[in-house]
């Protein structure tokens, strides 16, 4: 990634994709917070979060996946491509 002096906010992306070259042994958190001009802590937040999401994604039935297949589960589906035959008055 290249340093951008025009850079305003940092997405999800931008820090997936940093956190991705730490992972990776490409750089570090001092380095990449120096190169950043962000601070270590904020990578170190970004790192954990990645680390809780890739232990998720090992599971059999990761907590989010299976939280929300079984909230599905319970409610009917309504297909709204089928037209209805009632009539309004």
């Amino acid at each position: 990634m290249s340093n951008d002096p025009t850079l305003k906010r940092w997405t999800a992306k931008r820090t997936a994709a940093v956190v991705l070259e730490i992972f990776k042994a490409k750089t570090t958190a001092a380095e990449a917070a120096r190169q950043y001009d962000l601070t270590v802590s904020e990578f170190e937040g970004g790192i954990e979060e990645a680390q809780r999401s890739m232990e998720s994604g090992f599971r059999a039935r990761p907590k989010a996946s299976a939280r929300s297949m079984s909230q599905s589960l319970g409610k009917p589906r309504r297909s709204w491509a089928r037209p209805t035959s009632r009539t309004t008055h």
